[in-house]
């Protein structure tokens, strides 16, 4: 049974045990391997090898399996094995993002805007000068609420609801013929991130595997204005996504929606029949503004439904609203509403991550380690499902030596 021992055997198994049953310490896991043949074969390792001390695995894994994106190389090289077995189609992919507490104490954190000196050798860990490298590289985490002493590259956020805490988001992008992740990508916890990172995992599924979706569902977060362009212009992707919009009003009032746009004369038109212009000049924010005459709105009988504050109305109008007007009407299709129904798929990973594989708080810092950790944990998750999805074997199909 023995064999040369290396500690590439032991990541693979650190990955592939702890994050598919939820044990949570490296040093448990190692005195696993010390006692169970199975998983000294696993590692290649006979009865009188001596079992890595935890700390060089976690060593090594700071270190050459960081730099060479051994997690990585890993998880894409299970999203291969799903791929020819047929679970993963490439039709349809669903993306979402899932919030989870970092290993950081809310009671060591100081308010945003006070002054630390983040230079000081007794509190430099690990975490504190990636967050410093990050910051020297031009890509700087801004800090929201308060910051981690021990972690301050981690998001202060309550977006769960409840008491605020520091995290990360793991942001999912899974096909939706068996619910495969086909890439995962940790950011801080905030929206425009989270958008921002799916983005990346299409374009990096797309470069590794040739693989684009025709359609991508998501909720409203990924319905802005300058997402959808991205998916119909950029990507030619179908967006199975709300749009969204908070030009409708509440209050009873006319919203845009009751006014009518004319593209051939780029103007609007009120339900009273008058017109709403624009100069064409796109706003800081890329909206086009259109007016309406004070003189018409001022004798108009459909003033108080319209614009009861203001003595003219005024429309704006987005600069990818084309894009927009796409998903507006695939949203009334059928293949729509199947798409609200597949996205469950993705919930029920987040669900399954943090209550059966315990991934609900991080266990390493700073955002590498977040990326590890997700990394490895999808991983997992794939393997789970891809055991289950495939066929038992059968004797016929056993080959028997002659």
């Amino acid at each position: 049974m023995g064999g040369r021992i290396t500690l590439d055997s032991v990541a693979e198994f650190i990955g592939f045990r702890s994050y598919s049953f939820g044990i949570r310490s490296e040093r448990r896991l190692c005195e696993e391997v010390h006692l169970n043949l199975a998983y000294r074969w696993f590692c290649r390792l006979g009865l009188e090898d001596k079992i890595p001390d935890h700390s060089s695995f976690s060593k090594n894994r700071h270190g050459r399996f960081r730099e060479s994106e051994a997690f990585r190389h890993l998880f894409e090289t299970v999203l291969r094995r799903c791929m020819g077995e047929g679970l993963v189609g490439g039709e349809g992919f669903a993306t979402d993002a899932s919030v989870i507490k970092a290993d950081a104490n809310r009671q060591r954190s100081l308010p945003g805007g006070e002054f630390m000196d983040w230079k000081d050798e007794a509190k430099s860990t690990r975490a504190v000068r990636e967050y410093l490298e990050g910051l020297e590289a031009d890509n700087p985490v801004e800090p929201r609420g308060n910051v981690s002493l021990t972690d301050p590259a981690a998001s202060w956020t309550a977006a769960p609801g409840g008491p605020a805490f520091h995290a990360y988001s793991t942001n999912y992008l899974i096909d939706l013929d068996a619910g495969i992740i086909v890439d995962v990508e940790a950011t801080t916890a905030n929206r425009s991130a989270e958008v921002e990172s799916t983005k990346a995992m299409v374009d990096r599924v797309e470069e590794r595997f040739n693989m684009k979706p025709h359609r991508l569902v998501g909720d409203t977060a990924y319905g802005t204005a300058p997402m959808l362009s991205w998916m119909v212009e950029d990507k030619q992707i179908e967006p199975h996504v709300p749009v969204w919009d908070k030009a409708e009003r509440d209050d009873g009032s006319f919203g845009r929606s009751d006014f009518t746009y004319d593209a051939d004369l780029d103007r609007y038109t009120c339900p009273m029949g008058k017109h709403l212009h624009t100069t064409g000049r796109p706003t800081a924010d890329n909206h086009i503004l259109y007016r309406s005459k004070n003189l018409e709105c001022r004798d108009c009988p459909a003033k108080a439904m319209c614009c009861p504050n203001t003595p003219q109305r005024k429309v704006t109008r987005s600069i990818h609203e084309s894009a927009r007007d796409v998903a507006r009407a695939l949203s009334t299709t059928d293949a729509y509403k199947q798409s609200r129904k597949d996205r469950k798929k993705v919930e029920m990973l987040f669900a399954h991550l943090k209550r059966i594989l315990k991934l609900d708080r991080l266990r390493l810092r700073g955002l590498s380690g977040a990326q590890d950790e997700f990394l490895l944990a999808a991983t997992a998750q794939n393997l789970r499902r891809m055991a289950k999805w495939r066929p038992p074997m059968t004797m016929e199909t056993v080959q028997v030596p002659a």
